[in-house]
């Protein structure tokens, strides 16, 4: 017999007094309702009713067990009352894993509204410029900016990132000012580094929308970290091809110069990855409906 079962079964024949009054819209006879109290028993080999043909009263061990049985049913109704809450509006942790950079200035500023809407979810985020494995580290979601390799996961789409490229006053004066992409190809430019190599292949859209430049740039600087990246700009060692998000400010205040104003910018695809769940929890469901909002496709 299933020990839960049973458990509360004993619980509800102490409280309604009798086997057939616990009988009473439990589904169960009395027969099938004193059967579960004596497997109790036998299980743990003493008696936990005194039983006569007028009454019935708890023994010792009784009182004891059936003090915790009630504490057990309780805990155990209210852990499934929780999990169906969870099913229903959006609560509980959600860990996000995204970019540093796109984190740091698309992300994290739109949260607190999230947050003041559903005030029962915890975001956890993870600024890493790696693809975890969501499912081996026990993330809900993950946004990744670039072209994504197949890996079985759901993407849904984000308002691209666009790209500008900069380099420092200094540098230009160095070496002057490219007037389009394909100068790029006399300058130092500084790349992106990945697992598959540095970036060295820029693509910009031609203003007459006729297709896209692409330009082999070269360069003597490559580094994994965006960050550093514009470090190295700012520094003067030459153009880099950035996102926006990144280097507004510097460009607003001068620190850096836009390249190719008026060439529309490249940009990066965006999206916000899930893995396949035929019921998806209303943490993440509402997630990604609030990524959309705010930082979808406008």
């Amino acid at each position: 017999m299933d020990r839960f079962t049973s458990m509360t079964m004993f619980a509800r024949v102490v409280e309604c007094g009798s086997f057939a009054a616990a009988a009473q819209g439990s589904g169960m006879t009395p027969t099938m309702v004193g059967n579960h109290v004596r497997e109790l028993e036998r299980h743990l080999n003493g008696r936990l009713l005194n039983r006569t043909t007028r009454r019935q009263s708890l023994t010792e061990l009784g009182r004891r067990y059936h003090a915790q049985c009630v504490e057990i049913i309780a805990r155990v109704e209210a852990a499934e009352l929780d999990a169906r809450e969870m099913q229903t509006r959006p609560r509980g942790r959600l860990r996000v894993s995204c970019p540093v950079i796109y984190g740091t200035r698309a992300l994290v500023p739109v949260l607190a509204s999230y947050l003041d809407r559903y005030p029962e979810v915890q975001v956890e985020l993870s600024l890493s410029d790696r693809f975890v494995d969501l499912a081996e580290e026990g993330f809900d979601a993950a946004i990744r900016v670039g072209e994504l390799p197949d890996s079985g996961l759901v993407a849904r789409p984000l308002r691209p990132s666009q790209r500008i490229a900069c380099a420092s006053p200094a540098y230009l004066a160095r070496h002057g000012t490219p007037q389009v992409p394909a100068d790029l190809a006399q300058h130092n430019c500084l790349a992106l580094l990945f697992a598959t190599g540095p970036e060295r292949d820029w693509r910009f859209p031609r203003p007459d929308g006729s297709g896209v430049e692409h330009i082999t740039v070269r360069g003597r600087f490559d580094v994994s970290g965006g960050m550093a990246l514009r470090e190295a700009a700012l520094a003067g060692l030459g153009v880099i091809l950035q996102p926006e998000l990144m280097l507004k400010d510097d460009i607003e205040t001068g620190r850096l110069v836009r390249l190719f104003s008026d060439w529309p910018p490249p940009t990066w695809p965006v999206h916000v990855m899930h893995l396949p769940d035929v019921r998806m929890p209303p943490k993440l469901g509402s997630f990604i409906a609030f990524l959309q909002e705010t930082l979808g496709r406008r």
